[in-house]
């Protein structure tokens, strides 16, 4: 089976709701067999994560209390673009800067990860930062978060044990360990 045989083609779309973060829109969209069906999509502007490495090994995470599933996460420091042609490069440095005062000397692309592809537009680029220097955090005035910094190791174990759950944390994370041991950079 080709990928033409698996397309769907949307031919309109209508606004549905239209918020600071989220823009939902029903398209409406021919599929492979020709017949019409109705999709609902959350349109987003997409989004950059950034893993933080020290030489050491270590890792900085920030810690949040999250509303919509009511739950405190450790998650990679990560925002979303001011607008959809923002370089998700610069939207990392900003975002690294923000949550957590580091600015990195060198930040390498690892992937840009489909969030929830059933039903949204949302990416997220996924970023390794390293060379890391201290400064002054700047978060958000609706932004309330902690650091938490602990071996990369611990960190895919509290993945492996359930623990850590946000998915761009996980990949980020994973990636992040594979990247840095393929590369013998550190020892973790």
């Amino acid at each position: 089976m080709n990928d033409h045989s698996l397309r769907e083609i949307p031919f309109s779309s209508q606004t549905l709701y239209d918020g600071k973060i989220l823009h939902v829109e029903k398209w409406q969209v021919t599929c492979p067999n020709g017949h019409e069906a109705a999709r609902e999509i959350v349109v987003h502007k997409g989004a950059a994560a950034v893993v933080p490495v020290y030489p050491d090994g270590t890792t900085l995470l920030v810690r949040q209390h999250r509303v919509a599933v009511d739950r405190i996460t450790l998650e990679i420091p990560a925002g979303k673009l001011d607008s959809a042609q923002e370089n998700p490069l610069d939207c990392a440095v900003r975002e690294l800067r923000e949550e957590t005062g580091l600015t990195a000397g060198r930040m390498t692309y690892m992937t840009t990860i489909l969030t929830t592809p059933g039903f949204c537009t949302e990416k997220i680029a996924l970023y390794l930062a390293q060379d890391l220097e201290q400064g002054e955090t700047h978060p958000d005035e609706d932004e309330f978060l902690d650091r938490i910094r602990m071996p990369l190791d611990e960190a895919v174990k509290r993945i492996l044990q359930g623990e850590i759950c946000d998915s761009k944390t996980i990949c980020g994370l994973m990636m992040a360990k594979a990247w840095i041991n393929s590369q013998g950079e550190t020892r973790t």
